[in-house]
C-alpha cells in the first residue's frame, strides 16, 4: 500500500496539514486571490480536496463545487465541514490517476502540494491529462506545489508544528538528485511518538510548465503566490496555470 492510500495516516496527521489556522488562512486567501476568481457560476473541481478547506469558501462565492479525494476519512470531514457551513458540494471518492469527467468543468484545482504522488513520472503526467480532458475548451487547471527553487531556500532545518496537546517534528530530505522529496513526520502526543513518511516528485517552475504543455495545455503561466506575483527569488509557492485550448473555428464547423 502506498502512503497516500493509508487512511490511518490521513486521520492521524490531518491536524498537522489542515489545522484550524490553515482553514482560516484559506478562507482569507479565497477572498483576496485574483487567481481564484472565476466566472459567475463556474463549475470547479477540487482534485484531492482533503477535508474541504477550499470547498466551503469557493461554494460561498457561488461556484458549483465538486470535491474528489481517495481518502474516505478526508471526504467524511469535507462532508461535515460543508454541512456545517450550509455549502452544497458534490463529493466523489476516486483516484486522481483514473478520475476523468470529460468536458465537465470550467476550473480544476489541485492545491496543498497534492501533485507528484506517484512513483512513475508517467502517472503524474496522466493526472494532468485527466484534468485536461475534464475541462471544457477554454477551461483552466491551477496547481499549487512547493517548487524546487522555494524549497532550496529553507530545507535542512527541522520544522516544529505545535498542536493542541501535541506537536509534530517535520524533517525533509531531497532524494535522487533533486527529483524527489521525502518528508518524515514524528507526532508526539501523551508521551507517545508516532511516525509517518511521505514521498513525492519535486518540480522546478520550468519542469512543471513543460509537463503542462506535454499534457496539452496552452497559455501556461507560473506564479510565486496566489496574489499573482511572478515566480522569482521571492516566491513562496509554485503555482502553475494552464488552459485547455479552444478548437479553431474550422474544426468546430466540421
Amino acid at each position: 500500500m502506498h502512503w497516500y492510500e493509508d487512511d490511518v495516516f490521513w486521520s492521524d496527521f490531518s491536524e498537522t496539514m489542515f489545522s484550524a489556522r490553515r482553514r482560516e488562512e484559506t478562507e482569507a486567501l479565497v477572498a483576496r486571490s485574483p487567481l481564484l476568481r472565476f466566472a459567475p457560476g463556474a463549475r470547479v473541481l477540487d482534485l484531492c480536496c482533503g477535508p474541504g478547506l477550499y470547498l466551503v469558501p469557493l461554494a460561498r462565492r457561488g461556484y458549483a463545487l465538486t470535491g474528489v479525494d481517495l481518502s474516505e476519512v478526508m471526504l467524511e470531514r469535507a462532508r461535515t465541514a460543508c454541512a456545517e457551513a450550509g455549502a452544497e458540494v458534490r463529493l466523489v471518492r476516486a483516484d486522481m490517476l483514473h478520475h476523468v469527467e470529460p468536458e465537465s468543468y470550467d476550473v480544476v484545482l489541485n492545491v496543498f502540494t497534492s501533485f507528484g504522488y506517484f512513483d512513475d513520472p508517467r502517472d503524474n503526467l496522466q493526472v494532468l491529462r485527466n484534468a485536461h480532458d475534464s475541462l471544457v475548451p477554454g477551461g483552466r487547471l491551477l496547481i499549487d506545489v512547493l517548487g524546487k527553487e522555494v524549497l532550496a531556500g529553507w530545507i535542512g532545518r527541522p520544522q516544529l508544528v505545535e498542536l493542541e496537546g501535541a506537536y509534530v517534528v517535520q524533517r525533509d530530505t531531497v532524494l535522487d538528485g533533486w527529483t524527489r522529496l521525502r518528508t518524515d513526520w514524528t507526532l508526539v502526543r501523551d508521551g507517545t511518538a508516532q511516525e509517518a513518511t511521505i514521498t513525492s516528485f519535486l518540480y522546478s517552475g520550468a519542469e512543471l510548465r513543460a509537463l503542462f504543455e506535454q499534457a496539452g495545455f496552452t497559455q501556461v503561466e507560473c506564479y510565486g503566490d496566489f496574489d499573482g506575483a511572478p515566480y522569482d527569488q521571492n516566491a513562496r509557492r509554485l503555482i502553475v496555470s494552464g488552459t485547455r485550448a479552444t478548437p479553431a473555428r474550422h474544426e468546430e464547423e466540421r
